[in-house]
This record gives C-alpha cells, structure tokens and sequence, in this order.
C-alpha cells in the first residue's frame, strides 16, 4: 500500500475495440440446437440468438458509457493491485458515505438506478436526511479493476483493500452493503474496520446453514427454513457446475469466453435465468436487455473472465471457516429466490434486521433497486 495516488478514471473504448467485436459477432458461429432446445440444457439456441443480434444491431455501447461516466470515476493501487471505483457525493453535507460491493457475474452496473436515489433523495422524492456519499469499487480482478496480478484475493483480503481505500477517500465512519460476493466482503469489511464501520447491509446472505444437514436439525427448521435448505440441495444437485469448473480451471474456461463474445453473453446469461425472479421468466423480461449487456460489456472489453472467475471462486477455501462476529449491527434482505436461514446468519452476525421478502432474486439491485434502497435507507436510519 506504498503508492496512495488517486487518479481520475474515464471510460474511452476505442472505435478499433467495438469494430473488433461486431466483426466476431458477425463471424459467430452457434450450435445447433439440443432437443428441446431448452434452459435445462443451458442457454437456448433460438432465445440467445435474438438477444446477440440486438447487441449487434440494436444496443448502443456510447451510450452506455456516457451515462456510466457521468458518474466520476478513480483508480488507485492497494495491496499490488489496481482498484477502480465510483465515487459519488451526495450534495447533502450531512449524508453518510456508504460502500457498495456488486457479486458474480456483475458489476457496478448493478447499481446505476440506485446512485441517484441514494446519494439524492431530495431529487428523487425521498428524505434529505436518508442521503449517502457512496463509493462503489470493481472487485480486484473484474473489469477495469482486472487482472489480478498475485494469488489470496479471499474476501477477507478484499475487505482489507476495501477498508484502505475508505481511508484514503478520508472517511472514518461509513456503512457497508452488498450482495453475492459483496455480500460476502461486506460483513469482513466490518471484522477488519470494525471501529469504523457503523452498519453492514446484505442481500441474499449470510446465513447458510452446514451442508449435508444432520436430521434432527432438519425437523427443527420452519416450513420457510425446509424450503431453503431445499433450494440449496436443489442448487448444488443441478447447478453446480460453473463453480466447479471456475473454482479449478479458470484459465481454460477464459480461453473460450475472453475469445467468444457469444461465449462470454451466454455464460453470464446462464446465470442470470437461473437467478432472477420468477426463475421462469426470461432474463431481458425481467432485466432490461441493454442493461443486461453493458454488464456483458465490461466483462467482454477489459478480457477479464479468467480473473474475475479465480478471484470469485477459486479462492473460496477461506470462505468456509467459521467467522468472528465484529458486532457491528447487520441487516438482511431475502429476496424470494435467495435461501439465507437466520438462525445460521445469527451464528457470525449481530443481526438487528431480517427482512423476507416473496419477491425479486438474486440480483436484487438490478430487479428491486426501489424495494433496496428502501431497506438500506431504513436500515442505516438508527445508526447515522
């Protein structure tokens, strides 16, 4: 942590990078369809077609990067590696500064609709009072903040980088929120800062319980735990897959995806069927799709599929031991396609607000940003 140089960060994609791509989409070449041609053997050949002829044709990447860079933008070296990162703030000279941590396969695309209603509410029909200063980093690894250039980003080693870059930008006392991995980083964020750190918020976790499940624990759990723990086995029996394969070998799955702009669409969009809400829908019907695919873009333009697969999975060994509980007050949201159980999450976590609720998925600040930034902003309310 030698160099503390923040530098202004502006995102410029030369016309030679999106020429090249459009060139690959041209020349892609798709399988032919599975019998069925349907999502239980991966993404359809028939829906992933459309939606590659819209990037190709319909979406518009200038756009997208002149609304992303109406945020300002920095980059900085912590710990060996360059960190990239949104910092917004808020025209409320009261507010507190809030950093937000995206998951796999996202980004800090995850939260465009939320910037403005969190860091100016008074614009945007909410409490001046609620107002935030929010930083919003690109995990080590992905997209402009990639590649890694050393092995052991964990969360905890993240959570410490995190922890710097908060000092650096001079705040001393700040809440927390994320979800996937940021929902993993974000309450170790609180373990290595916890005299600054004032509240931890996640969606989606923690709080999984010890998988297989002894029987007896399984008769003590609720109707709502038992279909959970359900979901989990569920998960675990049919898509495993992608971790195992990210989780040890990386570097050939990259070949393929940093290659195949298809590859790369289809491999995020798995995902993002899979996990949004209802499971049924299509992604682009739940999601808008250029939204959908400027995700894809930042995966696709900095060539980062490798790193960001290593740094999200292959680490995961420290992610199993058992954690100790900082203090620092936690909230959850379980949106309805996420399997946190309480009494698991109590276990490493001063929990002092659990919200369930039936609807919306894994990516909750893409599909609910309205039902998140309320949870947030009436989470932190008592802890200003």
């Amino acid at each position: 942590m030698t160099n503390a140089k923040i530098s202004p960060f502006r995102i410029d994609i030369s016309q030679a990078e999106l020429d090249a791509l459009h060139a690959k989409l041209d020349a892609a070449r798709l399988p032919a369809p599975l019998p069925g041609d349907g999502w239980d053997t991966g993404v359809p050949v028939s829906w992933l077609r459309g939606l590659a002829d819209h990037w190709r044709h319909g979406y518009d990447w200038r756009k997208a990067e002149r609304e992303l860079n109406e945020f300002p933008q920095f980059t900085t070296e912590i710990d060996g590696q360059n960190i990239h990162f949104l910092h917004v703030r808020s025209p409320e000279p009261d507010a507190v500064a809030l950093l937000l941590t995206h998951g796999w396969p996202g980004s800090v695309v995850e939260f465009l609709d939320m910037i403005g209603p969190l860091s100016d509410p008074r614009s945007h029909g909410g409490d001046p009072a609620a107002a935030f200063h929010l930083v919003i980093p690109t995990l080590p690894g992905f997209g402009f903040s990639g590649p890694v250039s050393e092995a052991g980003w964990d969360t905890v080693r993240i959570a410490r980088a995190w922890a710097e870059l908060m000092r650096r930008l001079g705040y001393q006392r700040y809440g927390v929120q994320g979800g996937d991995i940021g929902g993993a980083v974000s309450p170790e964020v609180g373990r290595v800062a916890p005299e600054h750190v004032v509240g931890v918020h996640v969606n989606g976790g923690p709080g999984l319980p010890p998988m297989p499940l002894e029987d007896s624990e399984r008769a003590s759990l609720t109707p709502l735990e038992q279909d959970r723990v359900a979901r989990i086995e569920a998960f675990m029996r049919d898509e495993f897959g992608y971790i195992a394969i990210q989780s040890t070998r990386p570097q050939t799955l990259a070949y393929s995806l940093v290659d195949s702009p298809l590859g790369q669409l289809a491999w995020i969009m798995d995902k993002f069927r899979e996990w949004t809400h209802p499971r049924t829908a299509l992604p682009d019907e739940v999601i808008e799709a250029d939204r959908l695919l400027t995700n894809v873009m930042l995966y696709w333009l900095t060539g980062t599929a490798g790193s960001a697969a290593y740094v999200g999975y292959a680490q995961q060994s420290a992610w199993g031991a058992a954690k100790e509980n900082s203090g620092v007050p936690t909230g959850v949201l379980v949106l309805a396609h996420d399997v946190a159980i309480r009494r698991y999450a109590e276990q490493e976590n001063t929990i002092v607000r659990w919200t369930d609720v039936e609807r919306g998925g894994h990516f909750a600040a893409l599909e609910e940003p309205e039902l998140l930034t309320t949870d947030i902003r009436e989470f932190f309310d008592d802890l200003r």
